[in-house]
């Protein structure tokens, strides 16, 4: 799993030699997760258009950089890094297995009031949603799931489904608390579902299951189903 063909190089640190790729995809991943944090470039008149900015952004920032790093910089292909369909029954089965294991965590979860304010707050059709939601998460996805942690793997080998998860869970600081520390685990079972499929697409797909469910469940578009 990780770089195939490519060879290995160090970076010289005083007396210490480091893995070139690995420091690349630390340094250049965590520049990444601040450069979004603290710049918004395309303007927005309204909450939701922002929301959509943001994806776009993010798209930039976390697919286009760490692609243009691996073709350019690596010389790998983007396959090393999960960018291929993979192993496409086991990553679906277990996406769909999750998922719906997680249902009735996620449906109490995102109509808690913290959740609930906080993804209410842009009114948006359930179309808008999906649609922010998938572009936002699929350069999200890639970063912590393709980037970080098949680039990672090679070097420090199962341990990096756990070290991508801290960086996810720290970016997810300032949304609610409840979900910010479900990030941990969730961030490591995304990993897990990275590394058993060999892509990054079903930790996707099964992230914007979640995120879609959640933030329609929070805006009371998806409500538990009551008999008559």
């Amino acid at each position: 799993m990780g770089s195939e063909s490519a060879p290995e190089r160090t970076i010289r640190l005083g007396s210490l030699e480091l893995e070139a790729r690995a420091t690349v995809i630390v340094v250049a991943s965590t520049l990444l997760l601040i450069l979004d944090a603290y710049h918004h470039f395309i303007p927005s008149s309204t909450y939701a258009e922002f929301l959509f900015a943001k994806a776009l952004e993010r798209t930039l920032y976390y697919l286009i950089a760490p692609l243009l790093i691996i073709l350019v910089f690596f010389r790998q292909s983007p396959a090393a890094y999960g960018f291929r369909l993979g192993d496409w029954r086991a990553g679906l089965k277990w996406t769909l297995i999750f998922f719906a294991v997680g249902l009735p965590i996620l449906f109490f979860s995102a109509r808690t009031p913290a959740m609930s304010s906080y993804y209410a707050q842009a009114e948006r059709t359930v179309s808008e949603v999906l649609g922010t939601s998938a572009l936002d998460l699929f350069g999200w996805e890639f970063l912590f799931r393709g980037f970080i942690l098949f680039g990672l793997y090679r070097v420090v080998g199962p341990s990096a489904i756990i070290l991508q998860a801290v960086p996810f869970a720290m970016a997810h600081i300032g949304k609610p608390e409840l979900e910010t520390l479900s990030t941990v685990f969730g961030g490591i079972l995304f990993g897990w579902l990275a590394w058993r499929s060999k892509s990054f697409l079903y930790p996707f797909l099964l992230h914007w299951l979640i995120n879609t469910f959640v933030i329609l469940t929070a805006m009371g578009i998806i409500a538990w189903p009551v008999s008559s």
